[in-house]
């Protein structure tokens, strides 16, 4: 029987406008009823629209989380948005170390390990995201680009605060291009991550801890994928815009634990 809570996150990204954000996690919270008794449950809107979400959600069980947040507490960083501020704003998550801040911004692992560090620190919650590229994979470098990941991220994180931490393996070949990694393939990437969860801490927590998967998720291949023990729910991107889909995979994942 499956132990660890399971988690579904939707990271609507950099689309939408006001009205439909708030009209989408309306219908995302009127529909979920059932499936947030199972499992955590959250959507990711951007930051613009991060307070009427919130407000739209309301009590329904459904929580708010940003797609970013700054490393450092105030002061004089233009355009940034620091932890406080989104506790202000009644968010709950945060994603950290997502593939496109990683490889499309130019985000240094050592400043992934610092948001990490500022997201716990200020009592938040965090999704953090880890993965390799299509050139890493055929290089057969996937598991090393890993478990790196994880080794520089989790250098200061201590044991007790993994209750307040997700891991989403983004397989970054398989993110916005509709292709997925197979069942077969988040097993293996799971199995791995816990393997190295192991060695920074010890068997126990690799397996308590939450591992999702986060890929080109949709209705159709959650069922497969979320059926590999080792996988938690999921970081789902293009399928959360769409509130029938969204909450199908919540679904799916709520009967799966």
């Amino acid at each position: 029987m499956r132990t660890r809570r399971p988690f579904v996150g939707g990271n609507w990204k950099m689309n939408g406008d006001l009205a439909g954000g708030v009209e989408l996690a309306e219908t995302v919270s009127a529909g979920s009823r059932e499936a947030v008794m199972a499992i955590d449950m959250v959507v990711f809107p951007a930051f613009p629209y991060l307070q009427s979400v919130g407000r739209a959600l309301g009590h329904s069980g459904v929580a708010l989380g940003a797609q970013d947040l700054s490393a450092e507490a105030n002061g004089a960083f233009t355009g940034e948005v620091s932890a406080e501020m989104l506790l202000d704003l009644g968010v709950q998550w945060v994603l950290v170390g997502h593939s496109e801040r990683r490889h499309v911004i130019g985000e240094r692992e050592e400043l992934v390990a610092d948001k990490l560090r500022m997201a716990l620190d200020s009592g938040l919650r965090a999704v953090l995201c880890v993965g390799e590229t299509r050139a890493e994979r055929l290089a057969g470098d996937a598991h090393e680009v890993v478990a790196r990941q994880l080794r520089s991220a989790l250098s200061s994180v201590d044991r007790e605060e993994w209750d307040r931490l997700v891991i989403a393996y983004e397989p970054v070949w398989a993110i916005g291009t509709g292709v997925s990694a197979t069942p077969a393939d988040a097993r293996e990437a799971h199995r791995e991550i816990r393997s190295t969860l192991a060695s920074l801490y010890d068997a126990e927590l690799s397996e308590t801890a939450r591992v999702v998967y986060g890929g080109s998720l949709s209705p159709g291949n959650v069922t497969t994928i979320v059926a590999e023990p080792g996988v938690d729910g999921g970081l789902v991107g293009g399928a959360s815009l769409r509130a029938d889909d969204f909450l199908a995979i919540a679904s799916a994942i709520a009967r799966a634990a």
